[in-house]
């Protein structure tokens, strides 16, 4: 994204393109993982969910100091962006006993809450 500013040189105004800084707290992801998500879960620190910083490429149920149910623990999964989309359109389909039960039923939605999350797991 390009932005224009307006320096003063000798008097006049004059448009000066710089590029825009974006973080990934600007993405649409990030708005909505703030309202979908931040009930139960932290990128830092565990809550009612566990946290979810560094969640892509992590198997599922061993995030450190999170007390996760034993479905979760055994079931194989490794986070990545289709785990992920699958689970957000139905943990109790994808891992019957797991915790969670948050459903997040637009694809739209999904996708930008995982491009965010996959955004933080490098940090």
């Amino acid at each position: 994204m390009i932005a224009r500013s307006m320096i003063v040189a000798g008097g006049l105004a004059v448009a000066s393109p710089c590029l825009a800084q974006t973080s990934a707290d600007d993405l649409p992801g990030a708005k909505l993982y703030q309202s979908k998500c931040t009930t139960c879960h932290n990128l830092d620190a565990n809550k009612i969910g566990p946290a979810h910083r560094g969640v892509f490429g992590r198997p599922a149920g061993t995030a450190p100091g999170y007390a996760y149910s034993a479905a979760l623990k055994s079931s194989g999964i490794v986070w990545n962006a289709a785990t992920l989309d699958q689970w957000l359109q139905g943990p109790q389909k994808m891992v019957k006993g797991t915790k969670m039960y948050l459903v997040v039923p637009s694809a739209t939605d999904r996708a930008a809450i995982i491009a965010y999350l996959k955004t933080t797991s490098n940090k």
